[in-house]
């Protein structure tokens, strides 16, 4: 789906209510979600939870099928299917829900480049280690992505996602990266978000943005997630202020009782 056409559906479904059975679709989280996957579907339940939305969770093998990005995670509002972080942001925002109505421009412009820095390093990182490194590619990342399917799809599904993530990853360099040399990107991301954060709650001042719900579904995935190697957990952990962030984020909206 376009731009254009994600800024009509926003339009449209601006004046309706939000309503009582929204959900949002990923793929079965034990047995078939992977890393790059994982961390996008909490950032976008995190964000909900911020706005005090409800929705419900719904689990589906074919999720990224059905998914008019074909990605996930996406979430059904009424008629409306709107897929990925950025975009279901911006339809929230059209029902009148935002986490920035107080930010100055400024703030704004600086929270924006931090999520960018996030989508650009983060994002691109957890594809190349769920996809281009060997170990975790055919003992974690294939055999998930393939889990639902029978055979010869449970080979050839997975063997074209590698692919298609190699491809876009050669596009912008990042392929041909050694693992310390994306472990030491994933450190220069860290740092700049432990030196915003500071001992403060929350990067901008004292309640959450789409900043910390996106730093949340990266971080916290890779602190849960157990993998060959353990690189990115490693890396994080040296941070403790972003480590104890993830745990103030997860007791304050994920342990009290949210229905999804």
């Amino acid at each position: 789906m376009s731009l254009v056409e994600y800024a009509l559906q926003a339009t449209l479904g601006a004046n309706e209510p939000w309503p009582d059975d929204v959900a949002l679709f990923q793929q079965y989280q034990v047995e078939q979600i992977t890393l790059p996957d994982y961390a996008q579907v909490l950032a976008v339940e995190t964000f909900l939870h911020m706005c005090g939305l409800k929705f419900r969770v719904e689990q589906r093998t074919n999720a990224e099928e059905m998914s008019p990005s074909g990605k996930v995670p996406f979430i059904q509002v009424g008629p409306y299917l709107v897929s990925e972080f950025e975009p279901v942001v911006g339809f929230v925002n059209t029902k009148g829900f935002t986490l920035t109505k107080n930010m100055s421009e400024t703030d704004r412009s600086e929270m924006r480049a931090y999520m960018s820095m996030i989508d650009s390093i983060m994002g691109n990182a957890e594809l190349y280690m769920a996809w281009l490194n060997p170990d975790i590619a055919s003992e974690v990342t294939k055999p998930r992505y393939g889990c639902s399917y029978p055979w010869p799809l449970n080979w050839v599904l997975p063997w074209r996602k590698q692919r298609e993530v190699k491809a876009k990853l050669k596009a912008n360099d990042w392929a041909y990266k050694s693992i310390e040399e994306v472990c030491e990107e994933v450190k220069i991301c860290c740092l700049a978000l432990s030196e915003r954060l500071e001992k403060k709650s929350f990067f901008f001042g004292d309640s959450p943005t789409e900043l910390d719900a996106m730093v949340f579904g990266h971080l916290f995935t890779i602190l849960t997630t157990i993998l060959p190697g353990g690189h990115f957990t490693s890396v994080v952990k040296e941070f403790s202020n972003l480590a104890q962030f993830c745990t103030r984020i997860e007791d304050k909206y994920f342990k009290l009782g949210f229905e999804q």
